[in-house]
């Protein structure tokens, strides 16, 4: 029997329907204190003065601390540099707010107490003397404005320009051309747990162990290392059970590094679990206005885009903000062979909270702006939407396919799944029922159609990732990965694939993962990339395992070894 494609029942659901889960909150310690963070009511504000005298005094608490005491103990929070943007001006990010506050929501000081409800007195009691700036809240203004952080004397913190065929030619040559500018609101993820962390510092192993509701334990502990200048081997990061991600548990945030920092001060472990307000406000996701111009012939042929990315940033970059817009721009292709493209991207910089990937990172935010065009296309034509997409499509032959933005398609069967879809939902049908003319009380039908490409498993680097086979003396095997999941499934669809190489069954695997001391590799959970990027690093383990059983046993059993049969948990 092969189980690999088999549906079988999870074996990650019953321990967490029955409420065994392990989430950060449900993490408790011997003296434990427990951290609250203070955050910024103004979008825009200088501070003139921040009182802690009484928080300190208040019964219960441990300690307060803003900017002050972390200058020149801990690093500033990072962004990623290695974009292939022509212009990235990432403001210092700093982990409390110092001398000025650039967001509603950016925390200015943490305090740390005995009992969670001694936290919340205890921080009503800190004042802090604020004097309101102008904020800039448009992103288009943004351009124009004057520079949120004077340092860097522009609100243009990105710039990108991705440039392909002959974009003159193609609109001389066009017959119609549809104009239209798209708002891609921003949002708040909103998982259905929020961030936190729990950090417990050993001095007499000098360990530092964080807890973290994260989908990148091993990069959360790079980063750690770096910020608070200690030794890789002496931080270790556990993502316990995680409630949802959607990309804003993939990047790295202040209280992240600010309750390790302080379990290591105190010398007791430190919690801290976001309010949902305070989740709201953390993080934003997409954020983009995108004008258009298609430049197309009167049977719906594109010819050319020129499009104009303005991405609203925030105030400032975390690990995954400049990447979302330049993947944003590589995706405006979409399923269509699009003879010439001109994309430019201004990522600038407002009073908002930072931005950074969600849901897609770029993917869903091209593809609502492209297909809509595609929609507006045949209406201004006169043309149905599924034959103005089917005639665009980038037929079999031509794969693999280079776009004008840059990314590489290998293979497709696009027409053949549209074809597919129309058939199931019915299409011709209710594209003839919605041109009827409505009656009184009836219901108005309307349909809608899209044709999306899904880029998985990020770029090339993040196409690799860790595994490990152990195979036990008693037939128990253990699998480690390098994947951090919460929800995919991964641990079933692991023990399937290693029951069918090594001729066991699902119930005799266990997949041991999100534990940096444990397994000392991985690249988490991001981009669709969990079957892409560890399933294909177990693939090739399991091949060296097999291998290597196959060698032990035509000896032990004096036969070759590609006689061999791997069944019943026997090699025979």
């Amino acid at each position: 029997m092969a189980y690999t494609g088999q549906s079988l029942k999870r074996f990650e659901d019953p321990r967490l329907l029955t409420g065994q889960g392990a989430f950060l909150d449900d993490l408790t310690f011997p003296d434990m204190l427990y951290a609250a963070v203070l955050r910024s009511p103004h979008a825009h504000a200088s501070i003139r003065a921040i009182d802690t005298a009484a928080a300190r005094h208040a019964p219960g608490v441990v300690a307060v601390i803003t900017a002050d005491d972390l200058e020149g103990v801990v690093e500033p929070l990072p962004t990623r540099r290695e974009t292939e943007a022509q212009e990235l001006r990432p403001p210092v990010h700093p982990l409390l707010a110092r001398g000025k506050v650039c967001y509603t929501g950016q925390p200015v000081a943490v305090v740390v107490a005995q009992e969670r409800y001694l936290v919340r007195d205890a921080m009503a009691l800190i004042r802090v003397d604020y004097e309101p700036l102008p904020a800039v809240i448009d992103p288009l203004e943004a351009m124009q404005a004057a520079a949120v952080h004077q340092e860097l004397g522009t609100n243009v913190g990105l710039r990108l320009l991705t440039a392909g065929g002959d974009l003159e030619a193609a609109f001389a040559q066009a017959e119609h051309v549809v104009r239209q500018r798209y708002r891609v609101q921003r949002l708040a993820p909103a998982p259905l747990e929020t961030r936190g962390v729990v950090a417990h510092y050993r001095p007499q192993d000098d360990v530092l162990t964080v807890w973290d509701s994260t989908q990148h334990p091993h990069e959360v502990k790079d980063q750690l290392a770096t910020l608070l200048h200690r030794p890789e081997h002496s931080v270790r990061v556990v993502a316990p059970d995680v409630g949802g991600g959607f990309g804003e548990k993939g990047g790295m945030y202040s209280e992240e590094v600010v309750i390790p920092y302080l379990a290591m001060r105190l010398g007791r472990p430190v919690k801290w679990v976001e309010e949902r307000w305070e989740n709201m406000l953390a993080f934003h996701g997409r954020g983009h206005t995108v004008d258009v111009e298609a430049a197309v012939q009167r049977d719906g042929t594109l010819l050319g885009l020129r499009v104009q990315i303005v991405a609203d940033l925030g105030a400032y970059f975390l690990l995954s903000t400049p990447t979302v817009p330049i993947l944003t721009s590589h995706r405006l292709a979409g399923p269509y062979k699009t003879p010439a493209m001109h994309v430019e991207v201004h990522g600038v910089i407002t009073n908002k909270p930072p931005t950074g990937a969600y849901r897609g990172a770029g993917g869903p935010e091209a593809a609502f702006c492209l297909e809509r065009t595609i929609d507006l296309i045949a209406r201004d034509l006169r043309l149905d939407p599924a034959a103005v997409r089917r005639r665009n499509f980038i037929p079999p032959e031509a794969f693999p396919y280079e776009t004008p933005t840059g990314l590489t398609y290998d293979s497709g069967q696009y027409a053949l799944t549209l074809d597919r879809a129309m058939e199931l939902s019915e299409y011709h049908h209710w594209r003839a029922q919605s041109r009827q003319p409505g009656v009184s009380g009836a219901p108005l039908i309307g349909v809608g159609l899209a044709t999306v490409v899904k880029g998985s498993g990020g770029r090339v680097p993040r196409l690799t990732d860790y595994a490990r086979v152990i195979i036990e003396p008693s037939g128990q095997i253990t699998v480690h990965t390098g994947l951090s999941p919460h929800g995919q499934g991964t641990a079933t669809i692991f023990a399937q694939m290693v029951a069918d190489a090594l001729g066991v069954t699902p119930a005799d695997v266990q997949v041991v993962h999100s534990d940096t001391a444990i397994v000392p590799l991985g690249g988490g959970t991001a981009a669709s990339r969990g079957l892409i990027a560890g399933g294909t690093a177990l693939c090739l383990v399991l091949q060296e395992a097999q291998q290597k059983l196959a060698l032990i046993a035509s000896h032990l059993l004096d036969c070759p070894a590609e006689d061999l049969c791997f069944q019943d948990r026997q090699i025979s």
